[in-house]
C-alpha cells in the first residue's frame, strides 16, 4: 500500500515567481528518489499564491528520506523568505 501526501504552500504575493521557480526545481530530483511514485505541483488558477504538491510514496521510509534530502533542505532555506506561512504537509 502506498502513502499519499498533500503539501500546501502559500507564497507571499510579491514572491510568486521566485516561489514557483524553487518548487519547480524540486520535481526532477524528487522524482529520481527511491520510493517516489508521483510528485505533482499544482498552482491555483484563482489564487496564484496557492501551491499544492500531490505526492505518492511507496512507504514511510521513502518519504522520511525525502524529507531529509539535500535538495529539500536547500528549498526550505530559500522558501523561508518567500512563503506567507509555514507549509501544511499532511500524510
Amino acid at each position: 500500500m502506498s502513502l499519499r501526501v498533500v503539501a500546501h504552500l502559500i507564497s507571499k504575493p510579491d514572491s510568486i515567481d521566485e516561489t514557483l521557480e524553487v518548487l519547480l526545481g524540486l520535481i526532477g530530483p524528487t522524482c529520481a528518489e527511491d520510493g517516489c511514485v508521483a510528485y505533482e505541483l499544482h498552482q491555483n488558477t484563482a489564487d496564484p499564491t496557492d501551491f499544492t504538491f500531490i505526492e505518492e510514496w511507496t512507504d514511510d521510509a521513502s518519504l522520511d528520506a525525502h524529507l531529509e534530502s539535500a535538495h529539500l533542505a536547500a528549498a526550505r532555506e530559500k522558501l523561508g523568505d518567500l512563503l506567507a506561512e509555514p507549509a501544511d504537509i499532511r500524510r
